[in-house]
């Protein structure tokens, strides 16, 4: 039976975001729960963005109610791939203009706004030609941003297992397996382990390797409801897992 709890992940987000492009109540109801699972490496991003802790909460909340409000992703190319990655730009083009607003302020001047899907600008001639996106207000590596993401998704992978534990009554079993979940204990510490659960070495070692496997397909689950090819799965995996190594040096 699938998992029905508040902090389970749904397969089908951004898939049902960019086909639909964000209109449907199903679609508006799947860029609710992607954004949900973004809002705290969006808001750390922010904050790294030389605005205090007050500053980075108010503009993240704007940010994600202009996300989330009318038809803003009307402009979604599936060939993006990645809500993350999408959401990257999303936030990058949000500081910046919120930003040259700022200064026109100063200056007494108007400025246009840019849209968050906005990936191309216009020629001498008013054509639009694609353009990438680019940092040209020295914002923060884009490694850190994806630090934050790795670490929520681990976080939220966790927080699932935890409901999961106490919906059985097993919840004290779990606080003392899920210290094996990402970091291996030494072997010491895994035969106490084993002794406060009363369970063998070859049962604790089975019960961490079943746990771990349960998270593994919880993660794996998240990232297939952020990208658009099922190929991409297991690159994304693999790139999980290299920005959560780089997060511990």
């Amino acid at each position: 039976m699938p998992d029905r709890s508040p902090n389970a992940f749904h397969t089908t987000c951004w898939t049902q975001v960019s086909a639909a492009h964000g209109t449907s109540p199903e679609a508006k109801q799947a860029l609710r729960t992607l954004c949900e699972a973004y809002y705290s490496p969006i808001e750390l991003f922010v904050q790294r963005s030389r605005h205090d802790s007050h500053d980075a909460r108010d503009l993240t909340n704007e940010f994600f109610a202009k996300v989330l409000e009318g038809n803003s992703l009307g402009n979604v190319d599936r060939t993006r791939g990645r809500f993350r990655s999408y959401l990257l730009g999303a936030v990058k083009h949000f500081l910046g203009d919120h930003r040259d607003r700022e200064q026109a302020l100063k200056r007494g001047g108007g400025h246009s706004i840019l849209s968050l899907d906005q990936h191309s600008s216009p020629d001498d001639s008013g054509s639009v030609s694609p353009a990438p996106i680019t940092d040209p207000h020295g914002l923060p590596p884009d490694a850190y941003f994806d630090r934050q993401w790795a670490l929520a998704v681990v976080e939220r992978a966790i927080a699932t297992l935890r409901t999961q534990a106490e919906s059985a009554g097993d919840l004290a079993r779990f606080e003392v397996l899920q210290h094996w979940l990402v970091t291996p204990s030494s072997h010491d510490t895994a035969i106490d382990a084993a002794r406060s659960l009363n369970l063998s070495e070859v049962a604790f070692k089975v019960a961490v390797h079943r746990l771990r496997k349960q998270f593994r397909q919880i993660v794996v689950d998240h990232i297939s409801s952020t990208v658009n090819d099922p190929a991409d799965v297991q690159d994304e995996l693999n790139y999980l897992i290299s920005a959560m190594v780089s997060s511990t040096k």
